[in-house]
């Protein structure tokens, strides 16, 4: 029965990320080749004008919408509609889903059921701007097609087997119960460097690896012998680097201050953190890192914000190598890690001490390998592919 299921062309397992701008998604064979057959973004969320676009494996566009989409709600009740009226082309077998968090409940990715939902929501204080919509997705995708089994993907199980002293935070014990503790996310993304970086060199694999997650969300992980040992982000994704709009690390007594001081609400200090600052409050311009550089020769403040962004990354590179006792190997992925020749050659150029060097035309031509040949470190720019990884665990846990 399995067997032949599996045997069936049509049938697919459908990988969705739902963010807070974007709702991203594809679809993959059911099968162990896990082909993806086409793939989709809503994005501009909460905008008058977001774009709804699917294209095929050939990069054939199927749909181009533009449509109001005022939040994620609205952009899966669009995916779900155009799945039920491609329903005998595209047969969805499974469902599965990026999580962002699931506290300290769960050592593996889940099965999706009305308890799990359940057990879930009460964690949204830890993850205020994922976590709700995209439960209300798993939500939504159960009510829609109640017969079709959904898996919970968990970014933060990459990271559960993290040693003591990057885990905890100095604070006392008792918190830890709490859930106060780190939990470190990208961990899809993660997960699929390791894999693809495994087929590439097994060697560089099993060894010291540093992953630069750089995009709007930004961490950087230290994986020894397949393992994170440690990672920027911490009991939210707001920690860590500079981020397109998120603040990423700072003084803590900056939050007693805004709240005793400026008496600034709760809801209003959120904002800042997560949504006004980053590259977008240094900047005042975007927080688009593609945007700044090309304002970077007119405009000081987007110069500024470049220069600062760079400097977080070598600072955590430095630090993270430190972790790892030394380093093999650092992985460029992410938007901005993939697509910024710019940004690698910046933030490789201070690291020297490392003993990082990178060959400048193999860089600026987006090679896999960037690194020269006198560099005593390996320097990769690997596309990631969380889809798939979401695809392979649903493909495992429901199938």
């Amino acid at each position: 029965m399995y067997v032949q299921m599996n045997k069936v062309l049509n049938e697919y397992i459908l990988s969705v990320n739902c963010g807070t701008s974007s709702l991203k998604f594809a679809l993959f064979r059911a099968d162990e080749g896990m082909e993806m057959e086409l793939s989709g973004e809503v994005n501009g969320i909460g905008s008058s004008k977001s774009r709804c676009i699917i294209h095929d494996k050939d990069g054939v566009i199927l749909t181009d919408d533009i449509i109001a989409h005022p939040d994620s709600g609205r952009a899966v009740k669009w995916l779900i509609k155009w799945l039920k009226a491609n329903s005998q082309k595209y047969r969805v077998k499974a469902i599965g889903h990026r999580i962002i968090q699931c506290g300290v409940l769960y050592k593996d990715h889940q099965n999706v059921t009305t308890q799990l939902i359940n057990k879930l929501r009460p964690l949204v204080s830890l993850a205020p701007n994922h976590l709700p919509d995209e439960l209300n997705t798993l939500t939504a995708f159960a009510r829609a097609f109640p017969d079709i089994p959904q898996a919970a993907c968990f970014d933060t199980i990459f990271h559960k087997d993290m040693p003591f002293y990057s885990r905890y935070f100095s604070l006392p014990r008792a918190m830890r119960k709490e859930g106060l503790i780190r939990y470190g996310f990208h961990g899809l993304s993660c997960e699929y460097v390791m894999q693809k970086l495994k087929q590439l060199s097994p060697r560089e694999a099993g060894g010291k690896v540093l992953i630069a997650h750089l995009g709007n969300g930004s961490s950087i992980t230290a994986v020894h012998k397949g393992k994170s040992i440690d990672t920027t982000m911490g009991l939210t994704p707001t920690g860590g680097l500079i981020m397109g709009t998120r603040s990423g690390d700072f003084d803590p007594g900056i939050v007693l201050y805004l709240l005793k001081e400026k008496k600034m609400p709760a809801g209003e200090l959120s904002m800042l953190l997560n949504h006004r600052s980053g590259l977008k409050g240094i900047s005042g311009i975007s927080p688009d890192m593609l945007v700044l550089l090309e304002k970077e020769k007119t405009n000081p403040h987007a110069k500024e914000a470049i220069a600062m962004y760079c400097y977080s990354a070598r600072k955590f590179i430095g630090s993270l190598s430190a972790s790892l006792e030394g380093l093999n190997c650092l992985v460029f992925t992410g938007g901005i890690g993939e697509n910024s020749a710019a940004i690698r050659s910046r933030i490789c150029n201070g690291l020297k001490f490392l003993g990082i060097k990178i060959d400048n035309s193999r860089n600026t031509r987006h090679k896999e390998v960037i690194s020269s040949s006198k560099s005593s470190v390996t320097v990769r720019v690997i596309r990631t592919n969380e889809a798939l990884i979401i695809a392979k665990h649903t493909f495992r846990l429901t199938l």
